[in-house]
């Protein structure tokens, strides 16, 4: 008997051995794709409620989300922050909701006031300590026709995509039913699918990291209505960083072309020019570069001025051929223009510079290049796009004084977005 029973507690040890190692070769095979759970089908660990006080509990495997008479928006928000990566979830939604996904976001600190536009009125929009900001991946009724598309929470309060828009992703998402969504952000580049439908292909340079929250919206009605999510997972790819193109001291990487006068103070590049110079002064980035995005600050005080990239060096008055993103001290402010070669490519209207521009003040300019794909924003709201164009694809960075005129312009914060190595060892870029 003893040594029946003695084989027996060896098979056994042997037989949960090989369970063991079926489970970790399992959960290895899971860590090496990079996937990850955020919802691990029983709890509501790692995550916390934001904004209101409607309700989340855990049902069968699924998150449920139930709306409260009376609560603002609701989300429940990771507690870990995300930069780049890619999000899957499935969701169903009661037809009579609008919910949404947060992605990078955060919540206020404190009250904070911001002035926003509302149909074609800028207004004063108050926001609570708590309440939620950023980008949000819309899911909406079939009918809305809007899901998939990317709306700026509680901070432009506008839509950065409209999924109505696009006439086969406003009909993805169907009603009563699971919906599967994936999200990619990479850099400043917001992609989204419903069911595999492509919806939203965005560049918005805002936000690079924040947390992922689940929305249920407020409703006005005392009957209770539920939206779910399950199988939520990501993929972390890591994150990208602004990197300075000026080290706030000298004009080291920089070089000049004559005429008008560079020289540094306090930290800001500061251009001025007589009216009598007829040479556009250039400051002319010592590398090329091909796709990218980069920002700055600037105040112009006197005269047109731009962001010239792809650009090359041509000598002659003008000094370089390529796009300039338009600054001026009063108008284009933002519009894209072409020296050498289209001259406006997109020149905006008045109104739009109205919206984005303050005269005088310190703004900040991103312009974003990735193969044809152009986009340029002033503080936030975008200004010039062109989605598929086929000219310059490389080239120096510049900032302009024009020729011609009386020029008084400021430069800082110059900054390039880098990704830095991911989890997974992507490499730089």
């Amino acid at each position: 008997m003893k040594s029946c029973s003695g084989k027996l507690i060896v098979l056994v040890m042997a037989a949960l051995l090989l369970v063991a190692i079926s489970c970790t070769s399992s959960r290895a095979k899971v860590g090496g794709s990079g996937w990850k759970n955020l919802f691990d089908g029983r709890t509501l660990d790692g995550w916390e409620v934001c904004g209101g006080f409607a309700k989340y509990r855990v049902e069968d495997g699924v998150i449920v989300g139930t709306t409260v008479e009376g609560s603002p928006n609701t989300f429940l928000c990771t507690k870990k922050q995300y930069g780049d990566f890619i999000l899957e979830f499935d969701v169903k939604c009661d037809p009579r909701l609008n919910s949404g996904v947060q992605i990078r976001s955060h919540a206020y600190k404190k009250d904070t006031t911001l002035e926003v536009w509302r149909r074609d009125k800028k207004v004063k929009a108050v926001h609570k300590a708590g309440h939620v900001y950023g980008y949000q991946v819309e899911i909406s009724s079939e009918q809305t026709g809007s899901s998939g598309g990317v709306w700026d929470e509680a901070r432009k309060s506008m839509w950065l995509y409209n999924a109505r828009e696009n006439a086969k992703a406003s009909k993805a998402f169907k009603d009563n039913q699971w919906n599967k969504f994936r999200i990619a952000c990479i850099g400043d580049s917001i992609k989204t699918w419903v069911n595999g439908v492509p919806c939203t292909d965005l560049r918005d340079p805002v936000d690079q990291a924040g947390f992922i929250g689940l929305q249920v919206h407020s409703v006005r009605s005392d009957k209770p209505l539920e939206v779910r999510w399950r199988n939520i997972r990501i993929k972390d790819l890591g994150r990208h960083v602004w990197k300075p193109l000026f080290d706030g001291k000298t004009l080291q990487g920089w070089h000049t072309i004559p005429g008008g006068k560079w020289q540094v103070s306090d930290g800001i590049i500061v251009g001025t020019s007589a009216s009598s110079e007829s040479r556009h002064g250039l400051l002319v980035s010592d590398r090329s570069f091909g796709d990218f995005t980069v920002r700055l600050k600037f105040k112009a005080l006197k005269g047109n001025s731009g962001l010239y990239f792809r650009a090359d060096e041509v000598g002659g008055g003008v000094g370089v051929h390529g796009f300039q993103a338009e600054i001026d001290a009063s108008n284009d402010v933002g519009g894209l223009y072409e020296t050498g070669g289209r001259a406006w490519v997109v020149q905006p209207t008045a109104e739009d510079v109205a919206r984005c521009f303050k005269p005088q003040e310190w703004n900040e300019m991103t312009v974003s290049a990735h193969g044809g794909r152009i986009v340029v924003h002033v503080n936030g709201l975008k200004t010039a796009e062109l989605k598929n164009d086929k000219g310059r694809l490389k080239g120096h960075l510049a900032l302009q004084l024009h020729g011609g005129q009386e020029m008084h312009v400021m430069f800082k914060d110059i900054e390039m977005l880098h990704r830095e190595v991911s989890p997974l060892g992507l490499p730089q870029k």
